[in-house]
C-alpha cells in the first residue's frame, strides 16, 4: 500500500514533471542566504456543497484548486508567494519572491528530506465521489419532508452538505518531508418555526473526517431533523431573559466554543510571543480554579479538527494547556517555538497553499470532573442553564467576550423551568476560568461543525467540554 507522501506527490508533482527527488534541490535554492527556515507547500483540492431551501436547490457548486506555497522565514520576518502552476519553474520564481526579505550573502547548505510515518487518523478517501448529485440532492429533500412532517408549525426549512477533500505534500530545510490526504464532510440544518405570528429559528449539524455513506443515513436526517425541530418550538415558547449577574451552568458539547474564543485564543503562541494576550508570561501560574484541566489534541480519530500532520509537516498531538488550574504552555507552530525557545505542538495551520501558516487550535475541551448536571442545577436557586450557543465576540487581548445563547432556560429553586429568549452571556475570559466551581462528568465534543477564523483565514475545528457551573456570570437579557 503507498504512503501518503508517494500517493500525494504522484497527483501533485507528476501532472508538471516533478518527482519527490525534485524536492531536495529545490529546498535547497530556498535555504541559500540568511534563511533560518523555508518550506513548501504543495496542495490539491476539492470541494462540492448542495443548499437546499424549502424544496429547492437554491445552490450548488463545485471547485478544484492546486498550487504550492513558498515560505522563508528570517527572525520574526516571513516571506511568502505561492503559484497554482506546481513546476520547478514556477516554484524558483515563487522562492526569488520569498526570499526578497534576506539580507545577508548566499551560503551553501545541503538538505537532506526524512519523510516521516505519519500515523492514519482518518481514512485516505474521497468522499465527493462516493454517491451521484442527485442522490445528495434527494437525502436534502427527505430531511426537508421529515421536518415538515414533524410539525406542522415549521415553515421554512434549510439543509446544506459540504464535501471536501485535500491532499497535501510538506517539504522543508529543517528536513520535513510529509504528506497527508484529508477528507472532510459536514451536513447541517435550520429551520423556521411560526406560531400566532412570532417566529422562532433552530438547527442542527454532524460531520468528521470520515466517508460520506457514513454521514448520509436514515438514522442522521431522523437525528438532525428532532434536534433542530426541537429548538425552534422550544424557542416558541421562550419568555424574556431577565439580565444581571447570576449563577449560569453550561451544557456540555458544543457550549466548549465559549472555551475555545475566550480561552483557546489567548493560549497560541502568536499572542502570546508578541505579550498581547492576558495569559503571556504566565506559564506555571494559577489561571484557572482547581479542577479545570484544558487541553488541544489534534490525534482523535475522525474528528473534524483532528490532523494526521499539521500544515508544517509535524505530527500532531495532545498538549495540555491547563492543567487543574495551573498554565502548562501555548500552542507552537515552528515560527513562533523557534522564536519562544520550545518546541513546536503540532498546531501551523492554514486555509490553503495560499495562505501563511500560524498558530491555531485544533479539537480543545475541557477535561470532566466528577459532578452531576443535576447536581449543578439543585444547587441554583436563581440563574440560567445554556445549552446552545449561537455567536459571539471576543477581544484576544483583554479576554472580553459576548456570547448568544441560542436555547437556555431559567433556573429557579434548584429546577430547570421556562425557556429564555434573547439571552447573551458577557465576561471575562479568565475570570470565568476562575469562577468554575463544580466540573461535570460527562464531558462531550461538539457533533463536528466547528469553524475557525482568525486572520481572514478559516480552518475546521473541535470544541467540548463537560456541563460546567459557572459561580458569577453577567447576563445580557430582554426582560
Amino acid at each position: 500500500m503507498p504512503t501518503p507522501i508517494q500517493t500525494v506527490s504522484e497527483s501533485l508533482l507528476a501532472p508538471g514533471g516533478l518527482t519527490l527527488d525534485d524536492l531536495p534541490p529545490l529546498v535547497h535554492e530556498l535555504a541559500m542566504g540568511d534563511v533560518d527556515f523555508a518550506d513548501l507547500f504543495f496542495e490539491r483540492a476539492e470541494g462540492e456543497s448542495f443548499t437546499l431551501e424549502d424544496g429547492e436547490v437554491k445552490d450548488a457548486s463545485f471547485h478544484r484548486d492546486s498550487g504550492v506555497g513558498v515560505r522563508t522565514c528570517v527572525g520574526d520576518r516571513q516571506g511568502f508567494a505561492y503559484t497554482q502552476e506546481i513546476t520547478a519553474d514556477r516554484i524558483r520564481e515563487a522562492g526569488q519572491a520569498a526570499a526578497a526579505i534576506q539580507k545577508g550573502q548566499s551560503k551553501q547548505t545541503a538538505i537532506a528530506l526524512s519523510p516521516i510515518a505519519t500515523p492514519t487518523l482518518y481514512r485516505p478517501i474521497n468522499p465527493i465521489s462516493e454517491r451521484a448529485s442527485h442522490e445528495k440532492i434527494a437525502y436534502l429533500l427527505e430531511i426537508d419532508r421529515l421536518a415538515r412532517q414533524r410539525d406542522p408549525r415549521v415553515v421554512q426549512v434549510q439543509a446544506t452538505l459540504s464535501i471536501s477533500y485535500r491532499e497535501v505534500l510538506v517539504c522543508a530545510t529543517d528536513g520535513t518531508l510529509a504528506g497527508d490526504v484529508r477528507p472532510l464532510v459536514r451536513l447541517s440544518i435550520s429551520v423556521l418555526a411560526e406560531q400566532g405570528g412570532r417566529r422562532e429559528r433552530g438547527g442542527a449539524g454532524l460531520g468528521g473526517r470520515y466517508d460520506l455513506n457514513r454521514l448520509l443515513t436514515p438514522e442522521h436526517a431522523t437525528q438532525l431533523v428532532t434536534d433542530a425541530v426541537d429548538q425552534a418550538l422550544i424557542n416558541l415558547e421562550a419568555v424574556d431573559c431577565p439580565a444581571g449577574e447570576m449563577p449560569v451552568v453550561l451544557g456540555s458539547g458544543w457550549p466548549g466554543v465559549l472555551l475555545h474564543e475566550a480561552v483557546g485564543h489567548g493560549l497560541e503562541g502568536d499572542f502570546n510571543r508578541k505579550g498581547s494576550s492576558f495569559y503571556s508570561g504566565k506559564i506555571g501560574e494559577q489561571v484557572a480554579a482547581k479542577g479545570v484541566t484544558v487541553v488541544d489534541d489534534g490525534t482523535l480519530a475522525d474528528r473534524r479538527g483532528s490532523l494526521n500532520i499539521d500544515d508544517e509537516g509535524h505530527l500532531t498531538q495532545r498538549n495540555v494547556l491547563i492543567e487543574d488550574g495551573i498554565l502548562k504552555g501555548y500552542m507552537q507552530d515552528k515560527l513562533n517555538a523557534r522564536l519562544m525557545g520550545v518546541p513546536a505542538t503540532g498546531n501551523g495551520r492554514r486555509e490553503s497553499y495560499a495562505h501563511l501558516p500560524m498558530p491555531r487550535m485544533t479539537n480543545t475541551f475541557m477535561e470532566a470532573g466528577e459532578a452531576t448536571r443535576d447536581d449543578m442545577i439543585a444547587s441554583v436557586k436563581k440563574g440560567l442553564f445554556a445549552v446552545n450557543f449561537g455567536g459571539g465576540q471576543v477581544d484576544i487581548t483583554s479576554g472580553q467576550f459576548v456570547f448568544a445563547a441560542s436555547e437556555a432556560y431559567l433556573i429557579e429553586d434548584g429546577q430547570i423551568t421556562a425557556p429564555v429568549k434573547g439571552a447573551t452571556l458577557i465576561g471575562h475570559g479568565p475570570q470565568v476560568m476562575s469562577a468554575i466551581s463544580m466540573i461535570g462528568h460527562d464531558v462531550a465534543l461538539d457533533t463536528g461543525i466547528g469553524v475557525c477564523g482568525k486572520n481572514g483565514q478559516s480552518v475546521p475545528v473541535g470544541v467540548g467540554q463537560p456541563s460546567l457551573k459557572i459561580d458569577r456570570l453577567t447576563v445580557g437579557g430582554t426582560a
